[in-house]
């Protein structure tokens, strides 16, 4: 089986390489990781090319443009990586049986909902990076729709939140931060899920894949993919930088003195959903229904609550000498 990754040098990306060589994956099948060097996302014949020359079974979209507020900017670019590459990768997987993995957003919704939101939720993104991930959703819905009876193409479109992993996010830049500044002020009245890379990419294998790893069927569709509980930027930071203590790294800022502040106190270019919460029960289900004991005893890891993992993301951090 081919497997072809796009994103090779970001945090999704690097998470799928450590997963496939973790569980010897790479032993077992032909898999071609590419970057920017090796792929413009943003030039269609770019892409079409690498899709025809490695002709994928599966195709795992890990790369996306993420620069919220520059995308306020640059939307042609935007638009063309995260709307019309992954049109592209849909339409190859629908002419050649194969398999789509692609990777979207809380940004598609515009946070007003009191609730968890569900794949069925309509999509109203506030800003061009929103905007342009709900329109690579729509183009890649739309490409797999009337499949005829005979395909075995299929698609998932995982959307999750605040991914941290092997690269620059969130709780790193908190981290240097609570090192160098003797006050932080953090925002508490956004809401979401931190969702680990590397837990993601686990997920995503245990929907496409069976014990075996070969490509299974399952249904197409949107998956809300983040683990359990919910939290604040606030109440991240402040996990992290406990953590950090509890790994023996000196903090000048201590986590009870982090301010929590506003988010119309801290503008930005891009506006952000202010409720990121989503409800996974249709992920869970089709995971289930499984009957491969592994994937069983993977889920009930998987359903626990987002603070483990980041704790244990800290500690790595801190035991690889990433932060001291």
């Amino acid at each position: 089986m081919n497997i072809l990754v796009f994103g090779k040098d970001g945090q999704l990306g690097k998470a799928f390489k450590a997963v496939f060589t973790a569980n010897t994956l790479e032993a077992q099948h032909h898999i071609d990781y590419v970057g920017r060097a090796e792929c413009d996302l943003a030039s269609s014949q770019a892409v079409k090319t690498v899709l025809d020359q490695l002709k994928p079974d599966l195709i795992i979209n890990a790369a996306a443009y993420t620069a919220v507020d520059k995308a306020e900017t640059e939307v042609d670019l935007a638009f063309a990586i995260n709307a019309t590459a992954p049109e592209i990768m849909a339409q190859y997987a629908v002419a050649n049986n194969a398999t789509f993995l692609h990777y979207s957003t809380d940004y598609v919704f515009d946070g007003s909902k009191d609730g968890v939101y569900t794949e069925e939720d309509l999509r109203n993104p506030l800003g061009v990076y929103g905007k342009s991930k709900a329109a690579g959703e729509v183009a890649i819905e739309d490409m797999f729709a009337n499949l005829p009876l005979d395909s075995k193409a299929q698609f998932a479109i995982l959307r999750t939140s605040w991914v941290y992993g092997d690269g620059g996010n969130f709780i790193r830049t908190i981290l240097r931060l609570a090192k160098e500044r003797e006050q932080l002020s953090i925002i508490s009245d956004q809401h979401g899920v931190p969702t680990s890379a590397e837990w993601l990419s686990s997920v995503s294998l245990n929907l496409v894949l069976n014990a075996e790893g070969q490509i299974k069927p399952f249904p197409s569709g949107i998956y809300h993919a983040v683990p359990s509980g919910e939290t604040t930027w606030h109440g991240l930071a402040t996990l992290a930088v406990q953590s950090a203590i509890e790994a023996g790294i000196v903090m000048r800022v201590k986590p009870e003195s982090i301010k929590p502040i506003l988010a119309v106190d801290y503008p930005l270019p891009a506006p952000r959903p202010m409720n990121s919460r989503m409800a996974t029960d249709r992920l869970q289900s089709v995971l289930k229904r499984s009957g491969d004991e592994l994937i069983q005893v993977q889920l009930a890891q998987l359903l626990e609550p987002w603070d483990k993992p980041v704790k244990t993301y800290v500690r790595h951090l801190v035991h690889s000498k990433l932060i001291t």
